[in-house]
């Protein structure tokens, strides 16, 4: 275009439409490195708000492991597998957008953002994962992961015939398949994604990747829960749930609960029947289409909730059971106390004690007695019992309804077993060449104690044979003590006695008398 036997001018003018093109094309390729960098941010954005909610479901199966176990414990231990494994690979894409990012030498700004139009690198995951027509180490780690995460999550769902239709839906999210490109020709997954792209277009579909592992796992942690993520088109694929305000009810409390039909609880019925009695509509259901439920409860035991949703669909009623299950358990008449390390508490020793009302929360339980104090966390206590034998803890806990349950129990108070007197760390006859019994240290211990139990020896004495005794304030020989040592010959048996101990941090307990500690000169 700028050639041929063209006037100056015009062949300035062709240059000047060179240049335009160009840099219209460079305009463009700015465009889209940032369109990709946007993506990125919403995919993030994306992925920690989806973190908050599947941390909230996993805790919610949690709970609901604990409340009906049978029912819920080995899904909500399925989800907390999957869980750990999808962590496990996220951190993994996580780790491969880090490499990029280095690789690349690009830094984000003040505001944690990164340099989306700078970003137009192609080498750096090709060289990484590409070499020739195979994959590289790096290549096959990679492609390798996947199909980990892919195997790992298959083996936590197992056969059971109701997860195949998840399993089919997962393994299509996180297809490995050769693909077909423009041309009509398959090539490899890997290559088809991430050969010859730009970094940030790499960085946002990692990113992306990781936004599939949270979707992965919110659809499996509701389907362990229960709930369904797919759009009904009719009423008649909703089912009415009983939400009761809590698990178990007491023999002559009310039942209180609410039902509401699948997702959409906002569909308001032109009928209600529970137990055999119509309830009034305009009483009993809300603006938001629950149905308020309060009734007598049963004996204890379980019990059956049945009825029927009545709604209008197509002109026609449309009736829907009502299906649910209550458990009435008796009023509790005994505390659960125990003390966490043993069966009696100790003098001189902070005791910690758990104790607890069943089916009463803790901020209901008042529980006293002498040297007792609460302690940090849901129903510990914290016992310092003072003179006496025996110890009486009493318990009263305040019920739904208001009413008290009381109990209580004794405890046996014991002393703090006599310490083991030590020198060099050892204890009873002890062999030792004269340098090292100059040079140890007097220590005491509590063999076989339930707490580790710091003690501070203050003095001791020793008696070296045809030496006078020394006494010895502190834990190591003074001067005198060198002295009488020196002059000990070989099979003498020198006795460390009388020695005197305190409890780090409680020095006005008085322990019982330390058992001596005695050394055969061995040299």
């Amino acid at each position: 275009m700028a050639g041929g036997k063209l006037s100056a001018r015009q062949k300035m003018i062709n240059l000047m439409y060179l240049v335009f093109i160009a840099m219209m094309a460079m305009n463009m390729s700015k465009e889209v490195l940032s369109a990709f960098g946007l993506m990125e941010a919403k995919f993030a954005a994306s992925n920690t708000v989806a973190d908050e909610k599947n941390d909230a479901l996993l805790t919610n199966l949690a709970t609901k492991a604990e409340e009906k176990p049978a029912e819920f414990a080995v899904p909500a231990n399925k989800a907390a597998e999957v869980s750990i494994v999808s962590d496990k690979f996220y951190k993994y894409i996580e780790s491969l957008k880090a490499d990029l990012i280095r690789e690349g030498g690009y830094k984000t700004d003040e505001k944690g953002k990164l340099p989306f139009e700078a970003m137009d690198k192609t080498d750096i995951l090709d060289e990484a994962w590409f070499t020739g027509d195979r994959y590289t180490k790096k290549g096959q780690e990679v492609v390798g992961k996947i199909e980990e995460y892919k195997k790992e999550i298959k083996e936590i769902l197992g056969s059971d015939v109701k997860y195949q239709k998840a399993i089919e839906r997962f393994e299509n999210r996180f297809s490995l398949n050769k693909v077909e490109n423009k041309d009509g020709k398959k090539i490899d997954w890997l290559n088809y994604h991430f050969q010859g792209f730009p970094a940030i277009a790499s960085y946002t579909k990692l990113t992306a990747m990781q936004n599939d592992v949270k979707v992965t796992e919110t659809n499996l942690f509701n389907l362990f829960m229960g709930n369904t993520l797919d759009e009904a088109v009719s009423l008649k694929k909703y089912q009415a749930i009983v939400l009761a305000d809590k698990s178990a009810f007491f023999a002559g409390e009310k039942f209180q609960g609410k039902v509401v039909l699948g997702k959409y609880a906002n569909v308001t019925p032109t009928k209600l029947t529970v137990q055999g009695n119509e309830i009034d509509i305009a009483k009993a259901v809300d603006t938001t289409g629950a149905a308020t439920l309060d009734f007598n409860v049963g004996n204890v035991g379980e019990h059956q909730i049945d009825g029927k949703f009545t709604f209008l669909e197509d002109g026609k009623p449309l009736e829907i059971d009502i299906i649910g299950n209550y458990v009435v358990v008796p009023r509790p008449n005994s505390a659960t106390i125990s003390a966490d390390k043993m069966n009696v508490v100790y003098r001189g020793v902070a005791n910690p004690m758990t104790i607890s009302f069943a089916g009463v929360p803790d901020n209901k339980v008042n529980a006293s007695g002498s040297g007792l104090s609460k302690g940090s966390g849901t129903g510990k206590y914290v016992m310092n019992p003072g003179t006496g034998r025996e110890v009486t803890i009493n318990v009263t806990a305040t019920l739904d309804d208001g009413s008290k349950a009381s109990d209580q129990k004794t405890f046996r108070i014991k002393d703090i077993p006599k310490p083991t007197g030590t020198i060099a760390g050892k204890d009873g006859l002890v062999k030792l060449p004269k340098r090292n019994v100059e040079v140890g240290t007097v220590a005491a211990k509590l063999d076989d104690f339930v707490f580790d139990l710091p003690i501070n020896v203050t003095s001791f004495k020793i008696k070296v044979p045809g030496q006078p005794t020394v006494a010895v304030a502190g834990t190591k020989m003074n001067s005198q003590a060198k002295a009488a040592i020196a002059r000990a010959r070989r099979g003498d048996v020198i006795a460390i006695f009388d020695i005197k101990a305190k409890i780090a941090g409680n020095t006005k307990y008085q322990l019982k008398g330390v058992s001596p500690v005695t050394v055969e000169v061995t040299n």
